[in-house]
């Protein structure tokens, strides 16, 4: 209200410097308008002046190869330049820079130095900025000393100022806290319901959510999220569904939840139901189906969603999309469309997001481009454990062991601590070339690295010694770890029975996996080629009869290829062909 009054007055000068401001997106145009504000000494006028403060810190969002923090150090160069030293609205946009750029603890340093050194008067606005950085920084100390000054200056029942304090303490966990002042404000708005809910919900106290959840007489949108989004991350999507039914108005951000909530269940017929009714969908709504696909090995239909989000929307993939959608690329061998992501990225500078480029080291090794995929790791300019494992279960999968151990010694000799992910890496590594007395070296090295074996790590041994013929051994493992061994391990146990033709172990083993995994049509037919190699005939069709008795029928074998950027299923059995739509993407 105040900037707008005094816009009314500014000289035409002044109101070209706010133009330029709005549309300044790098650090020269910065540079440019602040020497031009000097030039016409501009910086007098304290609402133009906070304008250029702010921009400050937005360019380095927008810019982040620059130095992120650059663009701040600069506003609070000017800043303690200023001419108007004790304004709040001023004061108060330099402490808001600094939450906004994520510098907590220099917020709280400006507020104490400009309450020692000037006459500066806090107001609602500068306390609901603190109580959000000290909420965010986990800061409780500092968090409670501007409580005491809330109440010295006498702001205490400041509708704002208390419930970013309810907002704090609930975010400390500090429930009880959080409760009193709740409690004791006489004017509460949706915001300040909303954030003692979700800090019950944080809490885990779904008893004191719901209730006070039905004890808001107003309920908007935000409250229903978080109600919603709790009972989605419980897995309790009856009483997220029904909370979603009863919105009177329901946000994109309402739609997306649920539509997650549906895919993490494996139901995705009702996730794609609910994308499909969307009335509006932004890139949230579209990255959380096409992962909703990803995670439930349908990568297939995920290319297909990202195909249609292209070419019939003006959203643009981000981040999250691309990590969504190369599992998929992987999964269908999908190598030109992977290499068109690849380009995509590279144009967008996503490459330089780590997760990114481990999604690709990921993509490139399952298409067997492994070469590629070291390339990807070699120019990523940081790394975490994260991208090291990508490499080394690619090498791992490509049966290139040498270079996969290579790399885990590198990854020791930087500083990188290995976790379970890598070294079932490690061990596949071993598995996939034969190498026993390497793997039994590393997975009994597993303690020096304060890691536990998990029942992973003892079904990738049990695979080595299986395959290498030790099934005495591999017996011997599986009795003794501190796990139930499950149909996985049972199933690779067995085909190593098979390959060393030992039909009595194969007979016994198939028994136990038939207790797990009864639908399992490959253990049954293992042990049927099995009798039919040593002419057992009796015993095949015996197997072929059990088959029938519990309902299992042999799975038609399937595989996908890659012509021109169009996917091509083939199905055995099947004389049609069932293609998807052409991937030509630009």
């Amino acid at each position: 209200m105040r900037g707008n009054q005094q816009q009314s007055l500014w000289s035409q000068i002044e109101r070209k410097c706010l133009s330029l401001l709005q549309q300044s997106k790098t650090r020269a145009n910065l540079l440019q308008i602040h020497a031009f504000m000097l030039r016409n000494a501009l910086e007098t006028n304290p609402n133009l002046f906070t304008k250029f403060i702010a921009t400050c810190s937005s360019i380095a969002l927008l810019a982040p190869l620059y130095d992120p923090l650059a663009g701040i150090v600069h506003a609070r160069r000017m800043f303690d330049h200023r001419p108007h030293r004790d304004d709040a609205f001023l004061c108060n946009s330099m402490i808001k820079a600094y939450v906004g750029m994520r510098q907590y603890s220099e917020s709280f340093a400006l507020y104490r130095d400009l309450r020692r050194n000037t006459s500066f008067t806090p107001d609602s606005f500068t306390f609901s900025v603190l109580a959000k950085s000290c909420a965010l920084n986990m800061a409780i100390w500092e968090g409670q000393e501007i409580h005491s000054h809330v109440v010295a200056v006498g702001f205490g029942l400041d509708l704002y100022a208390a419930t970013a304090l309810v907002d704090m303490y609930a975010k400390f966990g500090k429930m009880d806290c959080a409760r009193k002042l709740f409690d004791e404000m006489i004017d509460r708005s949706q915001v300040s319901w909303t954030a003692l809910i979700g800090g019950y919900v944080r809490s885990g106290d779904m008893d004191n959510a719901g209730k006070l959840f039905d004890q808001m007489i107003e309920k908007d949108s935000a409250a229903f999220n978080t109600m919603i989004d709790a009972y989605v991350k419980l897995g309790d999507m009856c009483s997220a569904r029904k909370l979603f039914d009863e919105m009177p108005e329901r946000s994109v951000v309402s739609w997306t939840i649920m539509i997650y909530g549906y895919s993490s269940n494996g139901n995705l017929d009702s996730a794609r139901s609910l994308f499909d009714a969307m009335p509006e969908k932004n890139l949230f709504s579209w990255n959380a189906m096409i992962s909703g696909y990803c995670q439930n090995k349908q990568p297939y239909e995920a290319l297909k969603l990202f195909h249609e989000m292209q070419s019939t929307t003006s959203l643009e993939p981000d981040e999250v999309t691309i990590v969504s959608v190369l599992p998929a690329i992987a999964d269908l061998g999908a190598l030109d469309l992977g290499g068109w992501v690849h380009r995509f990225v590279r144009r967008k500078k996503l490459d330089k997001a780590t997760n990114v480029g481990t999604a690709l080291i990921d993509m490139y090794a399952k298409c067997g481009e492994i070469v590629k995929a070291r390339g990807v790791f070699d120019n990523m300019p940081e790394k975490e454990t994260a991208s090291w494992n990508a490499l080394i279960n690619g090498f791992a999968i490509n049966g290139r062991a040498k270079e996969a151990l290579g790399l885990f010694m590198e990854m020791n000799h930087k500083g990188f601590k290995p976790n379970e992910i890598t070294m079932i890496g490690v061990l596949s590594a071993c598995n996939h070339s034969g190498l026993v007395e390497e793997g039994k070296r590393w997975f009994k090295a597993m303690e020096e690295f304060g890691l536990t074996p998990k029942i992973e790590h003892y079904g990738c041994m049990v695979d080595l010694l299986g395959r290498a013929g030790c099934l005495q051994e591999a017996e011997k493992l599986m009795e003794s770890m501190p796990y139930e061994a499950n149909g996985i391990i049972l199933s690779s146990f067995l085909f190593a029975c098979g390959y060393s033709k030992d039909v009595a172990r194969s007979e016994r083993v198939l028994k136990e996996a038939i207790k797990m995994e009864a639908w399992n049509d490959g253990n049954y037919i293992m042990l049927r080629n099995l009798y039919a190699n040593e002419k057992r005939w009796k015993e095949a069709d015996e197997v072929k009869g059990l088959m029938r008795r519990n309902g299992v029928k042999k799975e038609a074998g399937c595989s996908a290829i890659e012509v021109d950027s169009r996917v091509w299923e083939f199905v055995a059995g099947i004389e049609c062909i069932q293609n998807g739509r052409p991937f030509i993407l630009s």
